[in-house]
């Protein structure tokens, strides 16, 4: 079944029937909303369902990689425009002609590479790095962002005539908690998923349900998923409380039963679990890669800004620090 299936709600309805109205055409698109909102699910059901759905659709993550390298990336380079560039390398917009192209986390390009891309989509042709020929550039270009792009450019960070070429039309898909009717359905969703990754039989209490179902989940469908393969994984929902009881295979999953008068509320274990299990998983994967935060952020699927920001939100430290209290690593 795909996702977007389930995404059966008031706000995701709107969403769909634009998805209907728009595929058809070849105006650009930019997807707007939380990051973890499923753009890129949206994205990929604009492709199917337009003429270019025989070609591919590439997905260019703007935020993984300095501009240089991203220029490259999209345009391409020529044999000899940098030092390594020992052979031509195709760009993602010649890779995706006659396709699609997502610009996710269209907001962190830089100035002057937004001068480039502006340039394509008017032009309808792109050169490669240190090429002498104008390629034809016949793609359908979708955009993604969680940033506001008009405070944006109030600020000069992001140009306005290129933002008015990528928001030809916009598409906000709103955050989890406006959907929350949604979450049974996509709970069952990625159980079932997970068990299946995982060689696992469990289930979920409904108890356990319900405090799923009244998570804040600002991470959205990407943070539900997560926490769904947590569960499955350590065989416990309430991952920050070390008197859990371990879940056999077959059984379901709630949370440890105590005395009604000195429990804490539903929401206030939904918020200390996802928030402690939230944490164990930075640091587990910032110590498997040696705190490099760029492969940390490509892992966990958030961008560097938001690594960061969970970095010093959770208190967590480096632990190879210099005399004078800095960081080593990147």
């Amino acid at each position: 079944m795909d996702l977007l299936e389930l995404c059966t709600s008031a706000g995701m309805r709107v969403v769909r029937e634009m998805i209907a109205r728009i595929a058809v055409t070849d105006a650009a698109v930019l997807l707007t909303g939380e990051s973890g909102v499923g753009k890129e699910v949206v994205a990929r059901a604009i492709h199917r369902a337009s003429p270019r759905a025989a070609g591919q659709f590439l997905k260019v993550n703007c935020a993984a990689l300095p501009g240089e390298l991203l220029e490259s990336e999209l345009f391409g380079h020529a044999r000899g425009a940098f030092t390594g560039a020992d052979r031509d390398k195709p760009g993602k917009f010649e890779q995706a002609r006659r396709g699609t192209i997502l610009l996710d986390e269209i907001g962190e390009v830089p100035l002057r590479l937004q001068a480039k891309l502006l340039h394509v989509l008017q032009d309808g042709e792109c050169m490669r790095v240190g090429g002498e020929r104008a390629l034809e550039n016949d793609v359908r270009v979708l955009a993604a962002t969680n940033r506001d792009l008009e405070a944006d450019i109030r600020t000069g960070r992001f140009r306005e005539d290129l933002y008015y070429r990528l928001n030809v039309i916009e598409v906000r898909i709103p955050p989890l908690r406006e959907r929350r009717d949604e979450i049974p359905a996509l709970l069952d969703f990625f159980l079932k998923a997970a068990n299946a990754q995982f060689g696992a039989t469990l289930a979920m209490s409904p108890a356990t349900r319900q405090l799923f179902v009244e998570q804040p989940w600002p991470g959205n469908i990407r943070e539900l998923e997560n926490a769904v393969k947590r569960a499955v994984v350590l065989g416990s929902v309430d991952l920050g409380r070390p008197e859990r009881a371990s879940v056999r295979p077959g059984a379901s999953i709630g949370p440890a039963a105590t005395a009604a008068e000195s429990h804490p509320g539903l929401k206030d274990i939904a918020r200390k679990a996802a928030r402690d299990a939230e944490r164990m998983v930075i640091a587990q994967t910032l110590e498997r890669v040696h705190w490099n935060r760029a492969k940390a952020a490509r892992i966990l699927q958030i961008s560097y800004k938001a690594l960061l920001y969970k970095i010093s939100d959770c208190e967590l430290t480096s632990p190879v620090v210099r005399s004078d209290g800095a960081a080593l690593s990147a």
